[in-house]
């Protein structure tokens, strides 16, 4: 994801500042982004397991799927995102789970991942965590578990991939009146089956340049470490207490740090924002194209505060059917603020210079949803616009580990621009989000709706920046409009289930205990 180069003269101050630059556009696209310029590799494996339950043995599926960066510069941390696993469990291993008397079950998983440079090791361990899931007399079971996982940092240059290897579930069971069993929880050891697709395989992330040797050093060197191929040279050329300096460093993602809130922010109303009885909220997420950059980013989850509109109906002539009209109002809100949650991320751009860019989308004024309709009460169909009025602020810029000051004020010149179908009645400039849905009355809705959430689609232009610089510094308002800037950016964001928070007692299928959104959705391409 670069664009082209400016007709300057190559310093060394000018590809810093370029690379500083095709940076931040990585991140432009609508929120901040995770995609970065080396791009980003999707892994979905399908490895089979031997689990090991009361009754003895069984086999069972484990999926799992993640997002992993193509390419980072030695010392970059690799974090894997997006991260679910999903276990397939026989009919006889959910026979044993109801025999104890379940009803229903809990999940929380662990997957060994073996990492590697060459010769040079460490473990990392993968933890998630399921929804409570009903068991059925008959038939398999399916849980999917989310959660954050360890990053992982090569310690020189060259291939480091990542293996699977043992996996357990810590099943927590409860009856039908919900009490415990007992036991009240079952652990379950998995092990990996020989036939498994490339040993268990999931990534192989280049660490470096391809040029690179270990720290830097040429590849063709007589070093005996792993060259950039991740080949290891001969193991007697390197004392063994040297390999293990050199083992790739694992580490634990805080437990409320920027990882926990990169995967869902807080999302509830407060006492500077109270819920009324129209009070939803949802979560949302996506990927944005960046035409200048020949990519797609990812946008985090952010969170939605909604007050639906009532329902208009227009009934038929013959009374076959009605109109149906709906406008509904939404603010972004984090931290009793209208904006998105700041969000880091570290790129690799010209000559492969590691760059980190913070950001915040803020909105500047109503946020409207308007869905119009037909239904003839057995089936209705209805198209949704999104319209949302923001800016894209940077808030810091770093070039190998080198701050770039961009001041406080660094942002476009106006809203982010999409195509408005009625200018007339919604003029100005503003992000336009699309959805069509429909649904068969007792039938889960398709496509999107407003409280089942689902797929939105657009098109933005990026404004030019003001403001990025300081008194006395550099202007980099120019160089940031002429790499970001421009028209024909694609966008697809997914809302998860809408949670209606001025119930009673809260829907547990769509809320959480304290009315927050209960489902994070996962971004579409």
């Amino acid at each position: 994801m670069t664009g082209p180069r400016t007709a300057v003269r190559r310093t060394v101050r000018g590809r810093a500042r370029n690379a500083a630059i095709a940076a931040f556009v990585v991140l432009a696209a609508t929120v901040p982004a995770a995609a970065g310029a080396a791009g980003t590799q999707e892994v979905d494996a399908a490895l089979p397991y031997t689990c090991l339950f009361p009754s003895g043995q069984q086999p069972a599926t484990v999926k799992v799927s993640a997002a992993f960066p193509e390419r980072v510069a030695p010392g970059e941390a690799i974090e894997p995102s997006d991260v679910t696993t999903t276990v397939e469990l026989p009919e006889p291993a959910v026979a044993d789970l109801t025999a104890l008397g379940a009803s229903a079950v809990r999940a929380a998983t662990r997957l060994s991942v073996g990492v590697a440079q060459g010769e040079a090791t460490a473990e990392a361990t993968w933890r998630g965590g399921t929804e409570p899931t009903q068991l059925s007399a008959t038939g398999p079971l399916t849980l999917t578990a989310t959660g954050d996982v360890p990053s992982v940092t090569g310690q020189s240059a060259g291939e480091l991939t990542m293996t699977a290897g043992g996996f357990a579930l810590d099943l927590a069971l409860t009856t039908t009146d919900g009490g415990s069993t007992d036991p009240a929880s079952v652990t379950v050891d998995c092990t990996l089956a020989d036939e498994a697709p490339g040993g268990g395989r999931l990534a192989t992330v280049q660490v470096g340049t391809d040029e690179e040797g270990p720290a830097g050093t040429p590849s063709g060197s007589s070093s005996g470490s792993p060259s950039a191929s991740g080949t290891p040279g001969d193991p007697t050329d390197e004392p063994a207490e040297r390999q293990g300096e050199r083992a790739p460093e694992v580490v634990e993602p805080a437990p409320d740090g920027p990882a926990a809130e990169r995967k869902a922010p807080p999302c509830k109303y407060d006492e500077k924002y109270p819920a009324g009885p129209m009070s939803l909220n949802a979560y949302i997420t996506g990927y944005s194209n960046v035409t200048k950059l020949d990519g797609a980013a990812l946008v985090p989850p952010f969170c939605t505060l909604i007050t639906q509109g009532e329902p208009e109906f227009e009934f038929f002539p013959d009374f076959s059917g009605a109109y149906i009209r709906q406008h509904s109002t939404a603010d972004l809100y984090y931290r009793q603020r209208k904006e998105t949650l700041p969000f880091q991320a570290t790129f690799l751009t010209f000559d492969f210079t590691p760059t980190t860019a913070t950001m915040v989308l803020e909105q500047t004024g109503p946020m409207t949803i308007d869905s119009n309709g037909t239904t003839d009460f057995l089936f209705t169909s209805t198209d949704t616009y999104v319209r949302a009025p923001v800016v894209l602020r940077v808030t810091s810029l770093k070039v190998n580990g080198t701050p770039l000051d961009v001041g406080a004020k660094c942002r476009t010149r106006t809203s982010l621009v999409s195509p408005e179908p009625d200018p007339e009645k919604f003029p100005g400039d503003h992000l336009v989000l699309h959805g069509r849905g429909e649904q068969v009355t007792g039938e889960p809705a398709t496509g999107y709706l407003l409280l089942s959430g689902g797929p939105l689609t657009g098109e933005i232009a990026i404004p030019a920046f003001t403001g990025c610089g300081t008194a006395g510094g550099e202007n980099l308002d120019r160089l940031l409009t002429a790499s970001v800037s421009g028209p024909g950016n694609y966008v697809k964001m997914v809302q998860g289930q809408a949670c209606y928070v001025w119930a009673e007692e809260p829907n547990p299928d769509e809320c959480t205990p304290d009315r927050q959104p209960l489902e994070t959705p996962v971004a579409e391409r």
